[in-house]
């Protein structure tokens, strides 16, 4: 019988994180022929996107922060001040994240992550469905993860 010590440790540790994502990695695109087909195109590597709307003295009055991997637009935050909300920014910035994703990064689809007090409805209006639903992520609060099919 084999006997192993381990010490376990709980620091944040920057080398460490990044040498286990790397890992993980790899062991991933070992075990997947489609994550294998991804290496060394484009689509490999996650690309920011962001589209932000300013009013006439620049300020921020909404933005839309994601990335784009694997052929899917993945919006992170989409945000638009209170005093712009039910005109038609929020749709605007979404489809411009959209439109971009498609023509300049071949993506087929998007996702993202609400939660009920936030936009799922909004979100749905312009096509997402609901995928899955977590109640009580954080207590109190169910959040949403909502896909769309781009073209």
């Amino acid at each position: 019988m084999v006997c192993r010590m381990f010490r376990i440790e709980t620091e944040v540790d920057k080398v460490r994180a990044q040498l286990l994502r790397s890992r993980l990695r790899d062991s991933d695109t070992a075990a997947s022929p489609i994550l294998r087909s991804l290496r060394g195109t484009p689509a490999e590597r996650e690309a920011p996107l962001q589209v932000w709307a300013l009013d006439g003295a620049g300020g921020l009055v909404g933005g839309l922060v994601g990335h784009t991997w694997a052929g899917w637009l993945h919006v992170t935050c989409l945000w638009v001040d209170e005093r712009h909300r039910g005109a038609g920014l929020g749709s605007q910035l979404l489809s411009e994240a959209e439109r971009l994703a498609v023509a300049e990064r071949g993506c087929r689809a998007a996702r993202l992550e609400t939660w009920d007090f936030q936009a799922p409805e909004f979100y749905q209006r312009l096509g997402y469905e609901v995928v899955c639903v977590i109640p009580d992520y954080p207590p109190g609060i169910t959040e949403y993860t909502l896909t769309k099919k781009l073209s």
